[in-house]
């Protein structure tokens, strides 16, 4: 091998971001070392590994993009020997990449990053957020190491395992006539205008729950922010349904919702940890998996409240 992991680290900054100037800016090299990198590679490896577009960054050609999945896996790999050592001492340490699903990162994510980097210290945990499908592709492209999210349509090659779940209940403004009720069932919102977090798979759930039952929702407006619809709802525009229970009722408007128990018996949402089937986790990711396990469960889930069910 005459290339260094320096160079293949400097590829694959560059090619994650388009760019050697903020590649250069991401990890703090300059940016002649990293088109020195660049250039050795592709003379090393007779490919083109990129297209240079004048004062447009870099665009990664198909070898390029080939060996840039390649390249992460490799140095995922070199980064897997400091992990056989710490196991070998029994140490849990190392750089744990997380990925969050983005409806639940902003009330689990800190906590249980928070926490288990302060009961291993040799350990730093590196967080995003994103969709469904995005946590599906970072798994693959071993840009994270475990994802949290939702029982959702997984492939072959991962593995997830439910350790909450979360059943639907309904969200209105505190001056909204509904306010008044402790409960209420679907048939009592299908004539009320509902607001639809409309993200991929969250939209689908939320109108199964009504064709489960032969009802069709009212859908006035949608949105694919949560916190967009949250305040859209404490504004009056309608109602809501959620899974997830922040602890605060309070819009980012500073306008005040309420939660109501949804009747009836209804498919909920299953948080959970996904990983990719491998025949052998590092220490520390099993470490981090078992720290889930007993911070997230029916008595307390990080960040949301219990007083809502």
């Amino acid at each position: 091998m005459r290339f260094t992991i320096k160079q293949l680290e400097y590829f694959v900054a560059a090619g994650e971001v388009g760019s050697i100037k903020l590649a250069a800016e991401r990890i703090a090299i300059s940016q002649p070392s990293i088109s020195s990198a660049i250039s050795y590679l592709e003379s090393e490896l007779q490919l083109q590994l990129f297209v240079r577009h004048h004062a447009q960054g870099l665009s990664l050609t198909s070898s390029g993009r080939r060996m840039l999945h390649e390249a992460k896996l490799f140095l995922k790999q070199g980064e897997g020997l400091y992990a056989v050592a710490s196991e070998l001492n029994n140490e849990v340490s190392g750089q744990l990449s997380v990925g969050c699903m983005i409806t639940l990162a902003p009330m689990l994510a800190p906590q249980l990053s928070h926490t288990f980097t302060r009961e291993n210290p040799g350990v730093t945990v590196v967080t995003s957020e994103g969709g469904h499908e995005n946590m599906l592709k970072m798994l693959r492209q071993v840009d994270i190491d475990v994802a949290i999210t939702y029982d959702l349509p997984a492939p072959d090659d991962m593995s997830f395992e439910a350790l909450v779940d979360l059943p639907p209940y309904v969200l209105v403004a505190t001056k909204h006539p509904l306010a008044k009720k402790h409960e209420l069932s679907l048939k009592d919102l299908i004539n009320e205008p509902m607001i639809l977090l409309d993200l991929p798979f969250s939209a689908q759930y939320f109108s199964s729950l009504f064709e489960s039952k032969k009802l069709i929702a009212n859908v006035h407006a949608r949105s694919s922010n949560q916190e967009v619809v949250r305040a859209m709802v404490a504004n009056g525009y309608g109602y809501t349904i959620a899974n997830v229970r922040p602890k605060s009722l309070t819009a980012l408007d500073g306008r005040r919702l309420k939660a109501i128990k949804l009747t009836g018996k209804h498919k909920p949402m299953k948080i959970g940890i996904m990983t990719l089937n491998q025949s052998r986790k590092p220490l520390t990711l099993m470490a981090f998996e078992n720290h889930c396990r007993r911070l997230v469960n029916v008595k307390n889930i990080p960040g949301m409240s219990q007083e809502i069910m």
